[in-house]
């Protein structure tokens, strides 16, 4: 999809002059297709759309560059879910669930750019300060929301119509006030909305808007006296003075009205009132439409803000925080990793050799880390904090199964995601190292279209990994080598964490090899290797934290007890199908 949407349009080669309010970019841009969102605003203003119509140019705008691939995680992390389930939020007493298309995108391709990244989280902090803001942003939101309702109403008669239109540049009225009355003190990327606002008022357009709706609203104001009788009837109704709106543009007097209807028949036209009526009115819409196709990118700018507040708010209704993480980001102002062939990292030897030291960023912190997927079930959640000394750590995790080892992945995973996309973490607080990109790969369920059987398909995705990792990438793999007998695992095992290491991942990675695993702990082959284990309680039940070490045991027989897979209860189960195949065969 990213590569169909269209090119961001710099400020000052916006039609009418002024910066696009742009919330997520550092540098203000048009980023939809201003001449495909035209058109379908001419259609919609003149007969009505389709449900649906303003949003694909919504889901379809472009985004900040990213050195970011989704298809190498999106999947493994269930982003479409966490977006559905969790990120939805309420305006003006509607739910809405925010477009999965583009804020998907913006989640998953985190911006190359550091001011960009920084401009997020700046607008995230001043909302998080000030209800005023946020209520603010709610309104500006469902204003913007009941412009593209009155445009995707279809009307029935022509009468109707002429209504229906007036009704939208009312509503189109209302989403420009809303920008250029809220916001007020707003010192982060939010006080782009009101110079925006402000700036449309300041046009010959707006003002024509004004008038125009002003001279629907009063044409006159007439002064009356009601006399009531004793049964409360009207006896007398009388017009005590009669005072036009002369001073609108769009007024014309008595006289001047019979002499323009008297002009128009002379001339051999026959227009109506409701016809001229319909004239003023697309004129005047016609005048803004410069200014709308930037209300169209906005409403995709604030969902990105308004979801991240719904993932704080569901947050602390379940006893959790969120936070914005700090970054240990790398020198220079952009994640310029080398990418393409021509510019391939050096490996192996060669890389020891020109690398030079490793880098002594900051480690990973994450305290109170929970998986936000779990807000949308009734689950009861528990956090937990993880810690290494270094961010290009390779982590093994073990522990039974059920213990929590890959939530923990997807939490981790869904953290380095968010962090590194300016939006809110699931921890109450965070030290994360951006990287370059994520390749997430837990465990697949067999697809009848697969053409290798299940170590063929884990061999493919370690090869994947190899083929799409650069330096410094962060790495998640759930039970690798699982696909295979303990020995042959092991051996890929031991290959893979060697190999990994040369390109200094930021990794973790789950398996069920204990035995291996307390052996790379005791050998440590590589360098920055690191332990975690699921911790057990004195009853030997997952904690569902991690400390440091190698599990020493899976706990396989609990896990099958507790799933009613003892010897006991699967003869019972044989007994019960034998008896019932008796009673089938024998007779009476």
């Amino acid at each position: 999809m990213s590569a169909a949407s269209p090119e961001p349009v710099p400020p000052d080669a916006l039609p009418g002059q002024h910066a696009a309010p742009d919330l997520l970019s550092h540098r203000p841009a048009l980023r939809v297709d201003a001449r495909a969102v035209k058109e379908s605003l001419t259609f919609a203003f003149a007969g009505g759309a389709p449900g649906g119509a303003i949003d694909r140019h919504v889901e379809s705008a472009s985004l900040p560059a990213s050195t970011w691939d989704p298809t190498r995680f999106a999947q493994h992390v269930f982003l479409q879910e966490l977006i559905v389930g969790c990120l939805h939020f309420t305006s003006d007493g509607r739910t809405y669930i925010p477009s999965p298309a583009l804020l998907g995108r913006a989640l998953s391709r985190p911006p190359s750019d550091r001011d960009t990244v920084e401009l997020r989280r700046d607008i995230f902090r001043e909302l998080t300060g000030s209800e005023a803001l946020r209520r603010d942003l709610t309104g500006a939101y469902a204003a913007l929301r009941r412009w593209v309702g009155q445009l995707e109403t279809i009307s029935i008669s022509r009468r109707e119509g002429s209504r229906r239109r007036l009704d939208i540049l009312v509503a189109t009225k209302e989403a420009i006030d809303a920008l250029a009355d809220g916001f007020a003190g707003a010192r982060s990327g939010l006080a782009r909305l009101p110079a925006f606002g402000a700036a449309v008022r300041e046009t010959e357009a707006y003002r024509r808007l004004a008038d125009l709706l002003a001279y629907d609203e009063e044409l006159a104001t007439l002064d009356v006296r009601i006399r009531v009788g004793s049964d409360g009837h009207v006896r007398d109704l009388r017009a005590l003075a009669i005072r036009e709106n002369d001073e609108n543009r769009f007024y014309k007097s008595p006289l001047g009205r019979v002499v323009t209807k008297l002009v128009m028949l002379w001339r051999g036209y026959r227009f109506s009132e409701d016809e001229l009526l319909i004239r003023y009115v697309n004129s005047v819409f016609e005048g803004l439409e410069d200014e709308l196709v930037a209300l169209v990118q906005l409403l995709g700018d604030l969902e990105f803000y308004l979801a991240g507040l719904a993932l704080r708010e569901r947050a602390r209704a379940a006893g959790l925080a969120v936070c914005l993480p700090e970054l240990a980001w790398p020198n220079g102002p952009e994640l310029a990793w080398p990418s393409g062939p021509e510019l391939a990292w050096p490996s192996g030897p060669e890389l020891a050799r020109t690398s030079g030291p490793r880098d002594e960023a900051p480690g990973r912190e994450l305290k109170g880390l929970f998986n936000p997927l779990l807000l949308a079930s009734s689950a009861s959640i528990v956090p937990c904090d993880i810690a290494t000394e270094h961010h290009d750590a390779t982590v093994i995790v073990t522990g039974p199964n059920s213990g929590g080892k890959t939530r923990l992945l997807e939490a981790l995973s869904l953290a380095q995601m968010l962090g590194q996309a300016g939006f809110f973490v699931p921890a109450a607080e965070a030290r994360l190292s951006p990287c370059h990109g994520l390749f997430v790969s837990l465990i697949e369920q067999a697809q009848a279209d697969q053409s290798e059987g299940r170590l063929g398909m884990e061999l493919l995705r370690i090869r994947s990994l190899f083929e799409a990792m650069q330096v410094g990438d962060m790495v998640v793999l759930d039970e690798l080598c699982s696909g295979t007998n303990p020995s042959e695992g092991e051996e890929i095992f031991q290959l893979v964490i060697s190999l990994l290491s040369e390109l200094r991942p930021q990794a973790f990675i789950t398996t069920h090899f204990l035995e291996l695993a307390a052996r790379l702990e005791r050998e440590r082959p590589v360098e920055r290797l690191v332990f975690l284990q699921v911790e057990l309680d004195a009853q030997q039940w997952p904690t569902y934290q991690f400390v440091d070490g190698v599990a020493r045991t899976s706990l396989a027989q609990r896990t099958a007890a507790r799933l009613g897979v003892t010897r006991e209860e699967l003869v019972a189960l044989v007994e019960r199908s034998k008896r019932a195949h008796r009673r089938k065969v024998e007779p009476g």
